[in-house]
């Protein structure tokens, strides 16, 4: 008899999200917004006693990954729903839980958290269910939810939804700081380097950028990037230049759209990812930089999760049309926003897959000594 496979038991738990939803739809007591809340907390409470209690897993991620598992799928329900695709599950959360979900943004997460998030969580069970390494699947997962959080939770309060928050919206704050717990037990985990001899370490971290054709495409891509990415913080910021003033009007309406989660994210990138790229020019040019291969996949995550929302959310029909992306720009927008994605994702894959340049230089040179 074949075993179970790791993921079989959260994929079951995960998938009683239809039945639960569907139920607490009908029920006539949930017509306020204290009761939706406090339904809301009785079912994750719930849900971590059902899979605490049966359980003798040693990783207390395990229970977490396992719940949000099912809050992915609650996710998911949500994005299908109010794209038109099913009915009658999750109205009355729409309705006195968190309406800004309805919104083109609250769309798009929904259906990141549904599918990728989703994804790596049974990907990260099952590792843990085979006792091997999930410490690539989490930094990219603590990256991608994250930098959801940062750009949804302020953009709730300051856009045009900041009048209708309810207690349901307390229930995003665990989502918030259980990332910042996880990432201290991801980070302190061992990191499967491949083993490298020093003199191929050496001469690798002796060569200069001009003999590193991938790290010079890699350079001129976040120089690129950083001007972007400041450009673009300008003008959510009512720059009164005329490049700007054309950029938010003919290029990126939806940067403009009052429910302020793209200006929100602009400002994320601007004080949060403008660093790291100029951080990732100096990797590329010093050796020895051990934090870059970790980070890359962290910043990777969250340029995954950012892009595909902003980009999502400005060609989404809820979208008001002045703030869509014009048709006449559909290509400039959809190609710039793709490959200011795709950048990090190829940092990441050259950091995993030739770390050498990103050893020890300390090292190499005791293992030269040795030698």
């Amino acid at each position: 008899m074949r075993p179970v496979p790791g993921w079989a038991p959260a994929a079951a738990l995960s998938l009683s999200a239809f039945p639960v939803s569907y139920t607490l739809n009908s029920l006539a007591a949930l017509e306020h917004s204290w009761s939706v809340a406090l339904v809301g907390a009785v079912v994750l409470v719930g849900l971590f006693t059902l899979v605490y209690l049966p359980s003798q897993s040693q990783d207390p991620l395990f229970y977490v990954f396992m719940v949000f598992s099912f809050t992915s799928v609650i996710d998911t329900i949500i994005a299908l729903e109010e794209d038109g695709y099913i009915g009658g599950f999750m109205e009355f959360y729409m309705k006195e839980g968190e309406p800004y979900l309805r919104t083109a943004y609250g769309i798009m997460i929904c259906y990141w958290d549904g599918v990728v998030h989703y994804g790596l969580y049974l990907a990260m069970i099952t590792a843990m269910s085979q006792r091997k390494s999930y410490r690539n699947f989490g930094l990219y997962w603590i990256g991608s939810l994250t930098t959801s959080l940062l750009v949804f939770l302020p953009g709730n309060v300051v856009g045009k939804y900041g009048s209708e928050i309810r207690l349901s919206f307390l229930l995003n704050f665990p989502y918030l700081l259980i990332p910042i717990w996880a990432a201290g037990r991801i980070f302190s985990q061992p990191k499967p380097l491949p083993l490298l001899m020093a003199d191929k370490v050496s001469e690798e971290q002796s060569r200069s950028i001009l003999q590193r054709p991938l790290d010079l495409g890699l350079v001129g891509f976040f120089l690129l990037a950083a001007a972007f990415t400041l450009f673009r913080g300008l003008v959510v910021l009512d720059c009164s230049a005329d490049v700007c003033f054309d950029y938010v009007y003919q290029q990126e309406p939806y940067l403009r759209d009052p429910v302020a989660y793209p200006k929100v994210q602009m400002l994320v990138f601007l004080f949060y990812l403008l660093p790291y790229f100029c951080l990732c020019l100096y990797g590329l040019l010093r050796p020895g930089c051990t934090w870059m291969p970790d980070w890359a996949l962290v910043f990777a995550g969250a340029m995954a999760q950012a892009q595909f929302s902003h980009l999502g959310s400005s060609l989404h029909h809820r979208t008001p049309y002045p703030y869509r992306t014009p048709e006449g720009a559909w290509w400039f927008v959809v190609v710039s926003n793709v490959a200011y994605a795709v950048g990090p994702h190829l940092l990441a894959y050259r950091c995993l897959r030739y770390p050498a340049f990103f050893y020890p230089v300390a090292l190499r040179d005791e293992d030269k000594k040795k030698n």
